[in-house]
């Protein structure tokens, strides 16, 4: 567990890196980064991996929300760095490979299975914005 948390932070700093990403940032990419894979871990052993995704990359999304306005930075820079470890990369190689070794059925299930990865890091970052907006009009209103 602690190399996994170890690699995850690594991932999305390093990530970051490459996003080129203000260097002052890539501590906290990196956190979201491990803190969203820990989650995943935790809900992947009691729910399904589309959802295990979904939970993860909504707070993910959280916490840039809160890095952002904490550093004063824009959201794209912690997030895309957060969903790093979450993203099915593994899993959409693995599709072409079956596709290119004309296991068409297995190809399809992992493509399918990439796509709705995908989709739950999508919506969960959706949902964390209308979650930010919501929590930003709800304090400028009073």
């Amino acid at each position: 567990m602690i190399l996994q948390l170890i690699t995850s932070f690594i991932a999305a700093s390093a990530f970051c890196v490459l996003f080129n990403a203000p260097v002052r940032a890539l501590l906290q990419c990196g956190f979201a980064g491990m803190i969203g894979w820990m989650l995943y871990l935790q809900l992947d052993d009691r729910w399904d991996t589309v959802v295990a995704t979904f939970g993860a990359t909504v707070v993910v999304g959280v916490i840039s929300q809160f890095f952002a306005r904490s550093f004063k930075m824009p959201v794209i820079i912690f997030s895309v760095g957060g969903i790093i470890p979450l993203v099915p990369g593994g899993l959409a190689y693995d599709a072409m490979r079956k596709f290119v070794e004309n296991d068409n059925n297995q190809g399809i299930q992992f493509g399918v299975q990439a796509l709705l990865l995908s989709g739950a890091i999508a919506a969960g970052l959706v949902l964390s914005e209308v979650l930010g907006q919501m929590f930003r009009r709800k304090n400028t209103s009073e």
